[in-house]
């Protein structure tokens, strides 16, 4: 089936109109939606579901626009606080809209919108300070008695990164019992380490260990008293089960991060420093001290962060969904009747 997606650039604005080459682009996948409505309306038509599932990506426009035309009831979801674009246009005929955050924060209609949290693994369990132990021994950092942990997301963040290279001396100098583990990006990786390497004695160095990537990533915040992080969506809904102090650096590019960054502050549920507070010189690590000295602070911030957690999201998906289902096959039965 046909799909096209509508091409924004953030921060270019009005002067995108001016470019030619994205213009046409734009003009010829709106053509492709259309196809792909038409499309998308046979083969529903043909297969008949009795409820469909979005995610958000710009393929389930036909399909979703399509359903509406065959009459089948189609459940929306958004894990950040700032519907997609796909969302947005298909959101008006929607029979129930599914979202990471509380009703209030999106703009649908509050009868039809349901929190049910992101689905994440079922290794992100709530963290005690047994487990805490146990993912510290795992990790073979049982041996400090504080734990950073900073992440910028599967594929890094660069200037995450060089933030918190400019701020880790001086904590490592403050504490000399904490130990810094750092998921850097894969592509990231090596030029971190080299970043570390040139700013960190060696027997600080010994105290930082960075990788590019993670399978085990709930072993790496679980072991955290205190998280570093961008403002992801799904990495919040993670930590959020863990119960864990954050600070957040959302990139200024990604508005939904930002966004949902400032939903959680707004609630005191995280500390959050702009990118460009972050960049001032030990700002990051001035916020940080006051967490790693305060447990209490710690403590309250990891409280209010539970209250998002969802640890049983696929369930209260599957469920909605099968409400759907349940009352669809209802409609049709009494179509019949009638």
């Amino acid at each position: 089936m046909r799909a096209g997606k509508f091409r924004r650039y953030h921060g270019e604005g009005w002067r995108q109109l001016y470019d030619v080459a994205t213009q046409l682009k734009n003009a010829r996948d709106a053509i492709l939606v259309l196809v792909g409505i038409w499309q998308s309306y046979w083969l529903l038509r043909k297969i008949r579901p009795d409820v469909i599932f979005t995610r958000g990506g710009f393929v389930s426009v036909p399909v979703a626009l399509g359903g509406h035309l065959a009459r089948i009831p189609y459940i929306t979801h958004d894990s950040d606080s700032i519907p997609s674009l796909a969302n947005r246009i298909i959101a008006r005929w929607a029979a129930m809209h599914a979202v990471a955050l509380p009703p209030e924060v999106y703009a649908y209609p509050p009868e039809h919108t349901v929190n049910v949290g992101v689905p994440v693994s079922n290794n992100y369990v709530p963290v005690n300070a047994r487990l805490m132990e146990h993912y510290r021994t795992l990790l073979h950092v049982q041996q400090y008695e504080q734990v950073l942990f900073i992440t910028g997301g599967g594929n890094g963040a660069q200037n995450l990164n060089k933030i918190m290279i400019d701020n880790v001396p001086y904590l490592l100098k403050r504490y000399p019992h904490l130990v810094v583990l750092h998921i850097a990006g894969s592509a990231l990786e090596a030029e971190t380490n080299e970043a570390y390497d040139a700013v960190l004695a060696k027997k600080e160095r010994a105290r930082v260990r960075v990788e590019g990537f993670v399978k085990d990533l709930y072993r790496f915040s679980g072991a955290a008293d205190v998280i570093v992080a961008r403002g992801g969506a799904t990495n919040l809904a993670e930590f959020a089960i863990q119960g864990k102090a954050c600070l957040l650096i959302p990139s200024p590019q990604l508005l939904w991060n930002v966004k949902n960054a400032q939903v959680l502050v707004n609630r005191g549920a995280v500390m959050q420093l702009t990118e460009e507070q972050a960049e001032q010189e030990l700002r990051v690590a001035t916020v940080l001290t006051t967490l790693l000295d305060n447990p209490m602070t710690r403590d309250k911030l990891a409280a209010e962060l539970s209250t998002f957690a969802h640890p049983g999201s696929a369930r209260e998906l599957a469920m909605l969904l099968l409400d759907i289902h349940t009352k669809t096959i209802d409609n049709k039965a009494h179509g019949l009747q009638t």
